[in-house]
């Protein structure tokens, strides 16, 4: 059915609410924000009745897939449970309408959660200390190279390089290279792992640091992470932790304790806050004592029974952001660990179960490149589907659409062929698991059997096929006004 915009809705003269007479002396617009700074003529704003508003905006959500709707497969820094109680947190107003400029002492509440959030976080993690300024997982990223950088450059050495594994995520080497590091890629071994021989052979005195993904981004744990720290320590370089997959191993082992030396945290992946696609993140980076000097100023500190901002930090690498994180976020993730912090090796040991129990279920209709237990993801690849049927996974993810799943990430990592990416997190209940693992391989079936209602899906969503790289290079929503839509 196609849906008019709301400007095709709107009639001159209609409003959906009057405002309340003003309690205040009303005065002329001029004199509060100056006649030049006035409008020439009004703002081409539809003009709708309450009822077209509502009708509009609940059509609109109706068209949306979310995690309130259904099973979200997505591999990704993606949370599939965001409690509705963490939103009622985030929203008091002690919170939602606090001024980042607030004065340290007007704003106590709001410090002692960052500064008791750093205490959880250290003890989750195994380090020392947290910085909340970076914006997101791949700010963190940058955060920690910069505290790295200037930790190598205070003991007087220039080294040039950092070691990235080919299963990391994508966004270590652009980090690295926005830092200043020539990027040096290590392959991975026949189970997953980063292969140690080629790692001896890369790691020199030129080497400032080893991103590592872990899980890395086949959903594997790196089976010797100790003996990988071992190898870049002795060669003077540093360990460093893209936790964008800390999910799987909460309360189970610490990357403090496996030889990382700094880490970021996706606390709104891994302690439920919506993400991906819509909301911010937030990447806040946990460091062991030795990198404590170079972080990002002001710190969060507490004397007594007050806390402050500490900015009296000469070695600091600086402010990488104008406050402490999205703040929002923090407070979604204080609830968060309120509530399930007894429960958190529970958390992560449901998502690995789910994991693997869905892995079993779909093993024998997909190939599988690396044939081990998985943590909370799993990557097939439709490498069969392409080479026995000419269809391609990203059109078997479009069919998913039909049997009411979001699609799964495809083709990544790059490392395996035609990857279907999937990761069903710990909330989700084995009726669900079964539901979906039934409609891929209804859809792996379809692949032999009718190919073109494969190749040409999905047939049942409001649009259809997208010209992916117009829908993604060319996309304008813009309302042009004269009635005319946006091209």
């Amino acid at each position: 059915m196609t849906m008019p915009v709301i400007f095709e809705r709107s009639v001159p003269g209609r409003i959906a609410s009057a405002p309340p007479a003003p309690d205040v002396p009303e005065a002329p617009m001029e004199t509060i924000v100056g006649e030049e700074h006035l409008r020439e003529t009004p703002p081409a704003l539809p003009e709708v009745s309450e009822l077209d508003l509502v009708r509009h905006y609940t059509r609109l959500s109706h068209r949306n897939y979310s995690v309130d709707a259904g099973f979200y497969p997505l591999g990704s820094c993606t949370m599939k449970y965001n409690p509705k109680v963490n939103e009622d947190a985030a929203g008091l107003a002690g919170f939602a309408r606090l001024h980042p400029n607030t004065p340290a002492p007007l704003a106590q509440g709001a410090l002692e959660l960052l500064w008791r959030l750093e205490q959880m976080l250290c003890e989750i993690s195994g380090m020392d200390r947290v910085t909340f300024q970076p914006a997101a997982g791949a700010h963190g990223e940058m955060t920690a190279l910069m505290m790295i950088r200037a930790y190598l450059e205070d003991r007087g050495e220039r080294r040039t390089r950092v070691i990235v594994p080919d299963s990391a995520h994508g966004t270590n080497p652009a980090s690295a290279a926005m830092c200043g590091f020539e990027v040096t890629t290590v392959r991975s071994d026949a189970r997953g792992n980063i292969d140690h021989a080629a790692l001896r052979r890369a790691a020199d005195g030129s080497v400032a640091a080893l991103m590592l993904t872990n899980p890395n981004t086949l959903g594997l744990f790196e089976e010797g992470v100790c003996e990988v720290a071992e190898i870049v320590h002795n060669c003077g370089a540093l360990m460093y932790l893209d936790g964008a997959n800390f999910n799987a191993m909460l309360g189970i082992t610490r990357p403090g304790d496996q030889g990382f030396d700094a880490m970021h945290i996706n606390v709104h992946k891994t302690f439920g806050t919506p993400h991906g696609g819509g909301g911010p993140g937030a990447g806040p980076v946990a460091v062991k004592r030795l990198l404590e000097p170079y972080m990002p100023a002001p710190t969060v500190e507490r004397e007594g029974d007050r806390f402050l901002l500490d900015g009296d930090r000469p070695k600091s690498i600086g402010r990488v952001r104008a406050f402490n994180g999205n703040f929002g976020i923090f407070v979604r993730a204080y609830a968060y660990l309120l509530a399930y912090g007894p429960l958190l090796r529970q958390v992560s040991e449901a998502a690995v179960l789910n994991a693997n129990y869905l892995l079993a279920l779909l093993r024998p209709h997909f190939d599988l490149p690396y044939d081990r237990r998985c943590m909370h993801e799993f990557v097939l690849s439709g490498r069969r589907q392409k080479e026995q049927y000419g269809i391609r996974t990203l059109e078997m993810a479009k069919r998913l659409l039909d049997y009411g799943f979001h699609a799964p990430t495809v083709y990544f990592p790059l490392s395996v062929s035609e990857a279907i990416m999937i990761e069903p997190t710990e909330t989700e209940s084995r009726q669900t698991l079964d539901e979906f693992a039934d409609a891929m391989i209804r859809v792996a079936g379809e692949c032999a059997t009718d190919p073109e209602t494969v190749r040409n899906a999905p047939h049942s969503t409001v649009v259809t096929r997208l010209d992916e790289v117009a829908a993604s290079r060319k996309l304008n929503l813009r309302w042009a006004a004269g009635g005319r839509r946006g091209s």
